[in-house]
């Protein structure tokens, strides 16, 4: 019986190590996806001021 108690806390233990890893991918995922906005907005903004204007395949896009 005492075996049962022993699989049921290993497998609570695997559970939560398993939480946590994915709260950290969670993050993770969330940061870059912000890095890639800013990264955009960057771009974006730089084609903007050149001589040319807005980007051709851009015009017309709403």
């Amino acid at each position: 019986m005492t075996w049962i108690f022993v699989a049921a806390g290993i497998g609570t233990a695997g559970l939560a190590v398993l939480a946590v890893l994915t709260l950290r991918v969670a993050a993770a995922a969330r940061d870059l996806g912000r890095e890639l906005h800013r990264a955009r907005l960057r771009l974006e903004g730089g084609s903007a001021g050149r001589a040319g204007g807005a980007h051709p395949d851009r015009v017309g896009r709403g």
